[in-house]
């Protein structure tokens, strides 16, 4: 007697369900993914072969221009709840007397790199317009009678004492006012920073 043969079926996985989660997915990280700002000033940096990357948060950044500007940023570290960039410019605008309300402060914490007088934040955080928010990056003084970039640097110390310096200067900037800057560190007892690069591409060749 023959035996009876069952009929061969395909195995089917039913997708939709991996499909609708992945757009519930989607959605969830586009409502709650929050953009970084643009930088203030663009640095083309000198080329290096270090491949010691900095670390991406607990960085204070001291950005110098081609146009020898100094520009300034702190991030909120790894624990975004202790709001770092809010108490640097409770801090700051407390020691040189520039009234900023609630809402400023809040917008400021959302801000990326800046570089002005302290006297023109106010403006730079309301201006809408790109164009003049631009034409306010004049630069952080950085002059022995008016070195507003040394309360900077305090107060983003005792804001986040975990947080490591970084000085990226532009390759044409001028050597002097990186020095500056360095000395400025160095008032403050910040004697390890990490100076930004741009990796350089190295050929290697074999001997024949």
């Amino acid at each position: 007697m023959s035996k009876i043969k069952l009929p061969v079926r395909t195995p089917r996985i039913d997708m939709t369900p991996m499909v609708d989660l992945f757009m519930l997915l989607l959605t969830f990280f586009m409502l709650t993914a929050t953009f970084r700002p643009d930088e203030a000033v663009q640095v083309d940096t000198p080329n290096s072969i270090s491949e010691s990357l900095n670390p991406e948060t607990n960085v204070i950044t001291v950005y110098v221009s081609k146009q020898n500007k100094v520009f300034f940023n702190i991030d909120n570290g790894k624990d975004t709840a202790q709001h770092a960039r809010k108490r640097v410019i409770e801090g700051v605008g407390k020691q040189l007397r520039v009234y900023l309300s609630p809402e400023q402060i809040n917008k400021f914490g959302k801000l990326a790199s800046f570089g002005m007088p302290a006297k023109d934040l106010p403006k730079w955080i309301d201006a809408v317009n790109p164009k003049d928010k631009e034409a306010l990056q004049t630069g952080i003084p950085i002059d022995s009678t008016n070195n507003e970039l040394a309360m900077w640097i305090l107060f983003a110390r005792q804001a986040n004492p975990l947080a490591e310096v970084a000085i990226k200067g532009d390759n044409e900037a001028d050597y002097k006012v990186v020095k500056r800057v360095l000395d400025i560190l160095q008032d403050y007892k910040v004697n390890k920073f990490n100076l930004t690069t741009t990796l350089e591409k190295v050929e290697v060749k074999l001997d024949k």
